[in-house]
C-alpha cells in the first residue's frame, strides 16, 4: 500500500517524532484508555499533541512552555506553502463514505466500529453505549478545546458535538488532494490525526477555513491546533497558504 508520506517529507517528520515524543507540553498524563474502553481522558483536558504523533490519545491539551512553543515553530516550519487551488470537482465522496470503518494504514480501522463512534469513545469520559452494543456511544461527557467548556452530550443531540477534520476535506482538495487516489483521501478523511470530536455550533462555523481565516475561539488552544494541522499536513504531503503558515507560527510565539 502506498504510504501516507514521501520520502523526504516522511524523513522529516520521523525525526522530528523522536523529539516529540518526550514533550508533552501541558505536563499532564498522556491517558490510559484504549479506544473500545470507554473514558480514557482521566483529567478532561487530554494530551498535548507534542506527545501524540498519530492522534489516538485523548483530548486536545494546550502548549504553553516556552521549549515546547520552540518545537512547534520547528514544526511548522517544515510546511512547505502554495496558493489554495479551485474547489472544482470537490465532493464529501471523493474521501469515502461518511466514517468508515474500512480505511486501511491509520489507526481504529477494522475494528468493528464506524470511526465516528470510535473517536467519541477515545475522547469522551463517562461513555455509555447502546444496549447491546460496545460501538455505539449514546451518551458522554466531552471536554470542548476549542471553546474550553464541558458538554454532557446524549445521541439524541446528536449535532451537539461533531467530529472536526482538523485540515478539512475541501481545504486538502484544493492543495493538492484532488490529485491522491482514493485510497489516500480516505485515510485523511478517517485519520484519528486529523479527528476530533468539539462543539457542533463550533465545528459549523469553521467550515473548510485554514487557520488564517478560522481559529478555535479559546486562545490557549490555538498553539496545539496549529501543531495539530501541521502534523496531519507534514503526514500526507499537503502544502498550506502562506498566511495560513504564518498564522500557524503566530500562534506559537513566532
Amino acid at each position: 500500500m502506498k504510504r501516507p508520506e514521501g520520502p523526504a517529507v516522511g524523513s522529516a517528520v520521523l525525526m522530528l517524532t523522536a523529539v516529540l515524543a518526550g514533550c508533552t507540553g501541558s505536563g499532564l498524563p498522556d491517558g490510559s484508555g484504549a479506544p473500545g474502553g470507554g473514558s480514557s481522558a482521566s483529567d478532561g483536558r487530554g494530551t498535548s499533541p507534542l506527545a501524540d504523533s498519530d492522534g489516538t490519545k485523548p483530548g486536545l491539551a494546550a502548549i504553553s512552555a516556552t521549549k515546547d512553543e520552540t518545537v512547534a515553530r520547528e514544526l511548522i516550519s517544515q510546511l512547505p506553502t502554495r496558493g489554495r487551488g479551485p474547489k472544482t470537482g470537490y465532493a464529501r465522496k471523493e474521501f469515502g463514505y461518511a466514517w468508515m470503518d474500512t480505511a486501511d494504514g491509520v489507526p481504529l480501522a477494522r475494528n468493528g466500529c464506524d470511526t465516528r463512534n470510535d473517536l467519541l469513545k477515545l475522547h469522551g469520559r463517562n461513555v455509555q453505549f447502546r444496549a447491546g452494543s460496545d460501538c455505539v456511544v449514546v451518551a458522554m461527557n466531552l471536554h470542548d478545546p476549542y471553546t474550553g467548556k464541558d458538554i454532557a452530550w446524549k445521541k439524541t443531540r446528536a449535532t451537539e458535538v461533531q467530529i472536526d477534520h482538523m485540515v478539512p476535506l475541501s481545504y486538502a482538495w484544493q492543495m493538492g488532494a484532488a490529485g491522491w487516489d482514493e485510497e489516500k483521501r480516505q485515510r485523511l478523511a478517517n485519520d484519528a490525526l486529523n479527528l476530533l470530536p468539539v462543539s457542533g455550533a463550533t465545528n459549523s462555523a469553521k467550515r473548510d477555513s485554514g487557520p488564517a481565516s478560522w481559529l478555535p475561539p479559546s486562545r490557549t488552544i490555538r498553539c496545539s491546533y496549529s501543531v495539530r494541522f501541521a502534523q496531519v499536513a507534514l503526514k500526507y504531503e499537503l502544502p498550506v497558504t502562506s498566511a495560513d503558515k504564518r498564522t500557524m507560527l503566530e500562534q506559537c510565539g513566532a
